[in-house]
């Protein structure tokens, strides 16, 4: 198996941890009337971000890359992902109308493709992994 087909197996691995980390917050948010489902998403977003940047930073990519360096790269990639995130789901449930579940995950699935492209690229760069 190729170095990309293998991280990129181990990122969908961790990705199983951090999603049920985002979809448990987005759900309970929602279903508890905390928030409604655009917000509710980012927030989650951010708590499924929490556990991806440590989970990939030891599994995923193996990086030895300090944390004060790593951080600000995957912070930039998770602010971009975050703005994606509270665009397609503002298309999908504003204006579109369509359920939050199902959007949430066909947002995720093009989240996923510019997170772990961004973060193998840049913020667990290859230069850095062990």
């Amino acid at each position: 198996m190729s170095l990309i087909a293998h991280q990129f197996s181990r990122f969908v691995f961790v990705g199983l941890f951090a999603f049920a980390a985002h979809y448990g917050v987005l759900i309970a948010l929602v279903e508890l009337g905390v928030m409604t489902p655009v917000p509710a998403a980012l927030v989650a977003f951010v708590a499924g971000g929490t556990v991806s940047y440590i989970l990939n930073r030891r599994i995923t990519f193996r990086s030895n890359r300090r944390h004060r360096e790593a951080i600000g790269s995957f912070a930039l990639v998770a602010a971009v992902g975050f703005c994606l995130t509270g665009l397609f789901m503002s298309l999908f449930v504003d204006w579109l109308r369509l359920p939050y579940i199902p959007s949430q995950v066909v947002t995720t699935g093009i989240v996923l493709l510019w997170t772990f492209t961004a973060n193998r690229i840049w913020t667990f760069n290859a230069r850095h992994q062990v």
